[in-house]
């Protein structure tokens, strides 16, 4: 071993332990503010996102702020633990997005609770059976998952975060090259974002739609000639070999998650405001219902409309603003949409997804 290198390592050595002794006096610190809480939430959003907009900000490098966020993200949920364990429900089985997107926002899970349904995550949170739900709400290439969108609209519940997720998609397999597959099982969703794909290197291969792409890993192991469109995190679960990686047609394919609770949460400094709303059908109406938005400058990110299920030719839109509600001029804004709207809910107001 060179004299350069073993000086390089003991460099590191003595790095990694102040390291140790700054994240042992944070978690200290942190006990200790947990104490001062008396009670209250372990988990704070908002907080969280400071922290971590700060520290993307400060970065100078080599490492990118990806890797900065998931550092912290991993101090600050082993810190939490220090106080409670806490317990958040996905859809799961483990492997799914939804499971690699709890693990994102939570800095991973010790104890995670897979739920069969989005349903089942709505239901678990609002008994008060976990602490935290995390369900899709909507993909960039596929549009909105309109399970989520109407049980926000019937729950009591409170989105207290969101977390963008890069979506790649592979082909996992016991085989050991694409040829040898004659079906391929994924989640119908992602089996509509790899149709070009599939159209253009397995065009004569059956498709088949299942409940989630861990289940379609969990038959690719079991039936012969069988593939699965799945994460690669499904390939380490299920061994599966990787036939082949990002086959998802649009590269920039991402999917959105909501957080959600028992409680609200405070503003972060760059929030987002989610609303259901809705209005008379007649001529006009729309362009009437959000007028105060542009009067009170808050900005809209989001309008999709979803049939209402209380008439025909009914609707309702979901919109996301950007600020908290409980800022002056999207409060003052949200005064005036309620006296022209036969329906507003206020879903949360949360952070704006921190990378």
């Amino acid at each position: 071993m060179s004299d350069t290198l073993k000086q390089h390592r003991d460099q590191i050595d003595a790095i990694d332990e102040q390291l140790l002794k700054l994240i042992n006096q944070r978690a200290q610190l942190a006990r200790e503010i947990g104490n001062l809480k008396h009670g209250g939430p372990i988990y704070r959003p908002e907080r969280e996102a400071q922290v971590l907009r700060r520290l993307v900000e400060v970065n100078d490098g080599p490492l990118s702020a990806e890797a900065v966020t998931a550092i912290f993200r991993s101090v600050m949920s082993n810190c939490r633990a220090l106080e409670k364990e806490l317990s958040v429900a996905f859809l799961g089985p483990l492997g799914t997005f939804s499971e690699e997107a709890a693990n994102k926002q939570f800095g991973g899970l010790s104890a995670p609770i897979q739920c069969s349904s989005i349903d089942e995550v709505f239901r678990m949170v609002e008994s008060s059976r976990v602490d935290y739900g995390v369900v899709p709400v909507e993909n960039s290439t596929e549009g909105a998952v309109g399970r989520t969108l109407d049980l926000l609209m019937a729950t009591g519940l409170h989105i207290c975060g969101e977390i963008t997720l890069p979506v790649h998609h592979n082909l996992l397999s016991k085989k050991n090259d694409k040829s040898e597959v004659r079906k391929v099982y994924s989640h119908a969703q992602s089996l509509a974002q790899c149709h070009e794909w599939l159209n253009q290197n397995l065009p004569d291969v059956e498709r088949q739609a299942v409940a989630s792409n861990a289940e379609a890993a969990r038959l690719a192991t079991e039936e012969p000639g069988a593939a699965a469109i799945a994460s690669k995190r499904a390939a380490e679960l299920f061994e599966l070999n990787l036939l082949a990686e990002s086959i998802e047609d649009d590269p920039k394919n991402t999917t959105r998650f909501l957080v959600l609770a028992n409680h609200e949460v405070a503003a972060s400094g760059k929030d987002k405001t989610s609303l259901v709303i809705a209005t008379k059908n007649i001529p006009g109406a729309v362009v009437d219902l959000l007028k105060p938005l542009a009067e009170h400058k808050v900005s809209m990110s989001k309008l999709e409309s979803r049939p209402s299920k209380t008439g025909m030719w009914e609707y309702v839109f979901f919109v996301d603003i950007e600020g908290h509600h409980q800022e002056a001029h999207v409060k003052n804004a949200l005064i005036e949409l309620e006296k022209r709207a036969s329906l507003l809910k206020i879903l949360g107001s949360y952070p704006v997804a921190v990378i």
